[in-house]
């Protein structure tokens, strides 16, 4: 196994800590972290936030199928892991709105990259599927 404390965080791959065993440790902090980034409404808060500001009522209307207690707890776990910021305004309603930190871009950005080579091979995973004789998912 390859040493990789001598390597920059920046410049080591997921695969490197695997093998490393810090993701896999179940104690590990990452795990919260990926879930937060990796679930459903998570991936999908990022990729819209990548066109800018958004409020909460355009959030919601631009992901189809979230609740608002699942977007207000995704957007919540997103600003506490420093992915989002959340500004309150002074105003009758009040309204909100959510921006992605440098940071935020940054994992955003990652998890577009993943969403886009899904959709993109999406043809492909579907005949994989059918071959496989998976029926087709049922939405959750």
């Amino acid at each position: 196994m390859n040493d990789i404390s001598a390597i920059s965080p920046e410049n080591v791959s997921l695969l490197e800590r695997i093998r490393s065993g810090q993701v896999l440790a179940p104690d590990c902090p990452s795990r919260d972290i990926l879930n937060h980034v990796c679930s459903r409404w998570g991936v999908l808060v990022l990729v819209v936030l990548l066109d800018g500001m958004h409020r909460f009522s355009e959030l919601r209307r631009k992901i189809g199928g979230v609740s608002e207690k699942m977007l207000s707890q995704t957007l919540q776990s997103l600003e506490q892991d420093g992915f989002v910021d959340r500004k309150a305004l002074p105003v009758v309603p009040p309204h909100v709105e959510y921006t992605l930190t440098p940071m935020g871009r940054e994992v955003a950005l990652k998890v577009d990259g993943l969403t886009t080579w899904i959709e993109q091979n999406l043809p492909r995973i579907l005949e994989a599927r059918q071959a496989r004789g998976v029926e087709a998912a049922e939405p959750l």
